[in-house]
């Protein structure tokens, strides 16, 4: 008679199924994240939620605000509390931050506009009349 040993088959179980795993785990962080087209590029600093720093500018968080991790999973604003953080993010109606991408080192290369561009706009304020147009 033969004895069943419910150990050994787990355990074989698990080897078999081991890289599989480990496939789909390199599959998925070769994914790469799509940002919205109007997602701005700055240097994210949170000093006293939902007070933060854009760019070294005073700016907040809106209500509901998200910010995502590199990994693709929602931090709290506290966790990342006097760091500087390359991030894309969005302004909702009001001009809060409202949704935020904390960005890995591939992301970070990409161009995006933000810091450094200008603001484009339709008109010009009579203090730019003698300046040059673009």
């Amino acid at each position: 008679m033969h004895k069943r040993h419910p150990l050994k088959a787990a355990c074989a179980a698990a080897l078999i199924l081991l890289p599989a795993l480990a496939l789909a785990q390199n599959a998925t962080d070769q994914l790469q994240r799509q940002f919205p087209d109007q997602a701005r590029r700055g240097v994210l600093r949170v000093t006293a939620p939902p007070d933060i720093e854009l760019d070294g500018k005073p700016d907040r968080l809106s209500p509901g605000a998200r910010i995502r991790s590199t990994d693709r999973r929602i931090v709290l604003p506290q966790q990342l509390a006097g760091q500087e953080l390359p991030v894309n993010y969005l302004r909702e109606g009001m001009g809060l931050v409202h949704e935020v991408w904390l960005l890995t080192p591939a992301e970070q290369a990409q161009h995006r506009a933000g810091k450094g561009d200008p603001v484009q706009r339709n008109y010009r304020f009579a203090s730019e009349a003698d300046l040059p147009a673009n």
